[in-house]
């Protein structure tokens, strides 16, 4: 495991805190919560990898803190271990049964606690690894469409609630098929990994993605992005493809592989992905293919 892993300890009891914290810092980040209200705040906020959570806290127990946690959709996926004076198999029963993926009695001994943070994290990365594999595209190796959308959705929320603008692009390689034609899918492969290496090279704040959206159609998401900052950045992309200067013969628009541009800049409203992002991108790139290819276009909105 390259990077820490975070596990947020949930304790009303100082000590207990305490005494977690040295047991499991050179393993993990370790953050605390003295109580349910920090810890369904500290959930949200850092995302953490693991909870160790106790049960009997007041004003809000750990059974009614974990019945939040698997309710809310920003920290539904966090595994929760109850650690807890509860001991009795009815307890341990109720608490496998709210989501925990494991329940420890107090007194515990620390290091079957290190043991079982320790085997509980490794399956946390484990599957990390197989859901990038699965957000992956295969041949260029940049995001696919399903993380695409994921990241779509998580994005439009953000701007919605931030009121903050939220810009797309769509790239399609021009006379990609004449290409195919003529020199074969392999060289064609070839082609959408360079030009999805050199967009990846130009694209890296944190939010921003570049996904191959199917074909060789590619979708890139600018968050926080205003469109004249947007167009700029489509109108660079654009001549770096060009300026890899891949020879197509057999292209009309010019005697290198080139690609046309669609863009749409909006603000969200609502938590609910709307269509008109993306259309509105897509009839900025017909547009864009109908005036000579080679060019961006940008939707009014």
């Amino acid at each position: 495991m390259t990077a820490p892993h975070c596990v947020l300890v949930v304790d009303d009891e100082k000590q207990n805190r305490e005494l977690l914290t040295e047991l499991l810092h050179d393993e993990c980040r370790v953050i605390l919560a003295k109580n349910g209200f920090q810890a369904l705040e500290r959930a949200s906020e850092q995302q953490p990898d693991l909870i160790l959570l106790d049960v009997l806290m007041p004003d809000m127990n750990g059974f009614e803190v974990i019945q939040r946690l698997k309710n809310d959709d920003r920290t539904r996926h966090i595994p929760v271990i109850f650690v807890s004076a509860l001991d009795s198999p009815s307890d341990e029963e109720r608490g496998l049964d709210l989501g925990a993926v494991d329940y420890i009695a107090k007194p515990f001994h620390p290091p079957i606690v290190r043991k079982r943070v320790r085997n509980h994290l490794l399956s946390v990365h484990h599957r990390r690894l197989l859901e990038n594999l699965a957000m992956i595209d295969s041949l260029t190796e940049i995001a696919n469409r399903r993380r695409y959308d994921t990241q779509l959705e998580s994005e439009w929320r953000r701007c919605a609630r931030s009121g903050s603008p939220l810009s797309l692009m769509i790239i399609d390689v021009d006379h990609f098929k004449a290409y195919n034609d003529n020199f074969g899918h392999a060289a064609g492969d070839q082609i959408l990994r360079s030009i999805a290496l050199t967009m990846s090279g130009q694209v890296g704040r944190p939010g921003d993605l570049v996904a191959r959206y199917g074909g060789e159609e590619f979708a890139v998401l600018l968050p926080l992005t205003e469109r004249h900052a947007a167009r700029l950045m489509a109108e660079e992309l654009r001549g770096r493809i060009e300026d890899l200067h891949i020879p197509h013969p057999h292209s009309p628009v010019a005697p290198v592989v080139t690609v046309s541009i669609g863009g749409m800049t909006l603000v969200p409203k609502g938590g609910q992905v709307l269509p008109e992002l993306f259309d509105g991108a897509d009839a900025a790139l017909y547009v864009a293919k109908r005036e000579g290819r080679n060019r961006v276009v940008w939707q009014e909105n």
